[in-house]
């Protein structure tokens, strides 16, 4: 059995990703494994500038957040102690939050969507996942959630926007599908209904 699995959630905001990362975490510690959740941006210096940006606290446009993004990842895979291949090699099961399509780096919103699949490859290459959990959330739903969950919304989530960001990942799992293991899940459901269906798909790849 493989217990030290590289799983990452995608979802556009709102469908509820880290928290059920943070359950599937639960879900495995219970079943007495080591787990190593992290999430996007990491809580490096560069992670640091790039939420100092998202909150307008640091001037950059989205170029400049773009290669933050790109450089904080691989900074994240590769960081000697507390990265996520050191984290594997240690034995644990590592769960993260976004890996490939940020929201300000990727899913082509604000990028040309070959410089989102060239900066994706540098991940890929490094590390892919034993298994992507894309959370498929409508965007109606999305942005309900997004207004009741917070006091101000982020420039690219108008309803536009997600539905831009949606079909992008399709767009995107569609391409990944032949080489990585992609799991798309119904998140227009109670929490734990969703976490019971990604729980039966993880318990599966560890076989």
């Amino acid at each position: 059995m493989k217990n030290n699995l590289f799983i990452a959630f995608e979802g556009i905001d709102g469908c509820g990703k880290s928290t059920q990362a943070r359950i599937l975490r639960d879900k495995l510690e219970s079943a007495g494994g080591k787990v190593f959740l992290t999430c996007e941006p990491s809580t490096s210096p560069i992670g640091s500038m790039i939420r100092d940006a998202i909150n307008n606290k640091l001037k950059a446009d989205h170029r400049v957040i773009a290669g933050l993004f790109v450089a904080d990842r691989l900074n994240h895979i590769l960081e000697e102690s507390n990265g996520m291949l050191a984290k594997l090699r240690e034995g644990y099961t590592v769960i993260t939050d976004r890996y490939y399509f940020s929201s300000y780096a990727y899913q082509g919103v604000h990028m040309p969507m070959d410089w989102v699949i060239q900066a994706n490859s540098l991940s890929a290459g490094l590390l892919r996942p034993d298994l992507n959990i894309y959370i498929d959330i409508s965007p109606e739903v999305s942005m309900e959630r997004l207004k009741n969950g917070r006091t101000t919304l982020e420039l690219y989530e108008s309803i536009e926007n997600l539905k831009n960001v949606r079909s992008r990942y399709f767009e995107a799992f569609e391409l990944l599908k032949n080489k990585e293991q992609v799991f798309i899940t119904n998140g227009d459901r109670l929490p734990e209904q969703i976490a019971d269906d990604i729980w039966k798909k993880v318990k599966a790849v560890m076989q």
